[in-house]
């Protein structure tokens, strides 16, 4: 009989966790939050409900662990891909592109409602995370007014009025033909040069980021 050794359980339970996230993500997305069930949860993925529990306690734990991890997930891929452009104001269009996109695709309930059915201690967790994505939009704009890109503003208003804009903007539907895809896209294309010109942001006459005057 083969010995199960730590490291095998280890990754045993990293999968289970795994599983039960996605699952959980998955049925955000076709069912949203309200009357989804742990038992729900385990059936989707395709463990025992006692599998769940054994790693989160309640509906509140799942949704908390699942959405620091998606966070976490989404910031470093958006940290990655930052760093390979040089331009604030194209960082800026990246930051606004990931941004919508990850909303749409996500169906996480908006802030007021996560706040609704999470504990203050909950909800402040996932606050700092989100704070994390604040900073990095900050550091965008304070690059491009530095750089001469951006006219000098109040950096932390102009960041709450983007994610504002970002909120509205996410397409939350559970599928879409080729025909909306490419409206999806289009108004993508419009959010990102609207946040772009609002920023304060300017180009020349090929389309690229032009310092102001």
């Amino acid at each position: 009989m083969p010995r199960i050794t730590a490291a095998s359980n280890a990754a045993q339970r990293a999968e289970t966790r795994r599983r039960v996230l996605t699952a959980f993500g998955e049925l955000l997305f076709t069912h949203g939050l309200p009357g989804l069930t742990m038992t729900d949860v385990a059936r989707h993925a395709g463990v025992g409900r006692t599998a769940v529990y054994n790693y989160y306690a309640d509906m509140e734990q799942l949704l908390i662990a699942y959405a620091l991890d998606e966070t976490e997930r989404f910031l470093g891929d958006l940290r990655e891909s930052l760093a390979a452009l040089q331009n604030p104001v194209d960082r800026l269009a990246l930051y606004v592109r990931a941004q919508v996109e990850d909303l749409s695709r996500r169906h996480l309930p908006p802030g007021p409602a996560m706040g609704a059915v999470l504990s203050p201690a909950s909800f402040a967790k996932l606050a700092d995370h989100v704070g994390e994505l604040n900073l990095l939009l900050q550091d965008i704009l304070r690059d491009g007014i530095a750089a001469g890109y951006l006219p000098p503003t109040d950096v932390g208003q102009l960041a709450r009025l983007i994610h504002g804009t970002l909120s509205s903007s996410a397409a939350r539907g559970n599928s879409a033909n080729g025909t909306e895809l490419d409206e999806l896209e289009e108004r993508l294309v419009q959010t990102v040069r609207f946040i772009q010109l609002g920023a304060g942001a300017r180009f020349d006459d090929d389309g690229r980021p032009a310092r102001l005057a």
